[in-house]
């Protein structure tokens, strides 16, 4: 098992790297001048190449490529165009916002969606597998923004339940975690469903019930467990995708968060944000991947077995090698 953690370790090197050089080519060749974002659309020839100079503007691309590999490694990823400040504390400032709103949107989704696609594969073709059916497909389908629109009408303008607007308190929360949470519950709860209903049909679901074993053991003992490697991968993906695509709601909610920050700073080209952000983003989407997959040697006896069958195979190589060394000496 811990060949295939560190095999999983090691893709993280060249992820991060192509993931930098894709920002760094896109923003080196995105229209516009940074200087003129600083200094503003009056400022003299004189005062933007002063600025040209002294962020390196003018630089050839790969000198300033190397520049900021180099800046990387020592753990500085500039500071902001707009703000002056480090890149890394304008990220860190915003980031616990768009982690919170992550966690609490997909542990909504996993606390609705893996129950109601249990259910709804366990029974199949009934009046709660529609409805059920139904609403992953409202869920899949609806843009975020339309949901989050739909419930600040309802519960903010109409009702006056709810804030509408801001990140101060557990109340301002609810509407856009459950907006989020009803599209996690909806993609969770159809990877649920088609996964037990392809595993309940195994022979030894047949077995097991056919031993007299109740159905409730038998679907969370041997359907659901066996079921549970699809489960993990798409509820690895929708964190992923709400790190880095929560914008819209951040941006209806107005929530301070990381998404929103970055979109902000691609219209002001404050390229070290930018860059920084989107490199953070892709780290923990990495360590996310990283961490399913280590999940899979937990969820999946048969990964376990494949690296340790591997291992044992070479270790026996070795020993014959070492055995046939020593005859031939």
């Amino acid at each position: 098992m811990l060949r295939y953690i560190s095999s999983r370790i090691l893709l993280i090197i060249p992820t991060l790297v192509g993931v930098i050089v894709i920002v760094f080519t896109l923003l080196y060749l995105a229209p516009g001048d940074p200087a003129l974002a600083i200094l503003g659309e009056n400022a003299t020839p004189e005062q933007v190449q002063a600025i040209h100079e002294q962020l390196g503007l003018d630089d050839p691309y790969l000198i300033r490529l190397g520049r900021y590999f180099v800046n990387l490694v020592r753990g500085d990823m500039g500071n902001s165009y707009k703000t002056g400040r480090p890149v890394m504390e304008e990220i860190l400032a915003r980031y616990p916002n768009t982690l919170k709103l992550t966690v609490l949107s997909v542990g909504l989704g996993v606390l609705i969606g893996v129950p109601a696609g249990v259910i709804s594969a366990v029974r199949q073709y009934s009046m709660l597998d529609t409805l059920c059916t139904i609403f992953s497909l409202f869920g899949v389908s609806a843009p975020s923004f339309w949901i989050a629109m739909l419930l600040v009408v309802i519960f903010s303008v109409n009702l006056r339940l709810l804030p509408a607007t801001g990140s101060y308190g557990p109340e301002y929360w609810i509407l856009p975690v459950f907006t989020l949470g009803l599209q996690a519950s909806a993609s969770i709860m159809r990877m649920t469903r088609s996964s037990m209903l392809e595993v309940i049909r195994q022979d030894y679901i047949r077995t097991s019930r056919a031993k007299g074993q109740s159905e409730l053991l038998t679907v969370m003992r041997h359907a659901f467990r066996n079921a549970l490697v699809p489960i993990v991968t798409v509820v690895g993906i929708q964190i992923s995708g709400f790190l880095a695509g929560a914008v819209l709601v951040e941006t209806v909610f107005a929530i301070p968060g990381l998404g929103k920050f970055i979109v902000d700073s691609v219209g002001f080209r404050d390229y070290p944000v930018v860059q920084g952000g989107v490199l953070w983003i892709g780290l923990n989407c990495v360590v996310v991947s990283l961490i399913v997959d280590i999940l899979y040697c937990f969820i999946d006896p048969r990964i376990r077995a494949m690296y340790s069958t591997a291992q044992r195979k070479r270790n026996g190589n070795s020993a014959r090698r070492e055995v046939q060394v020593r005859v031939n000496a």
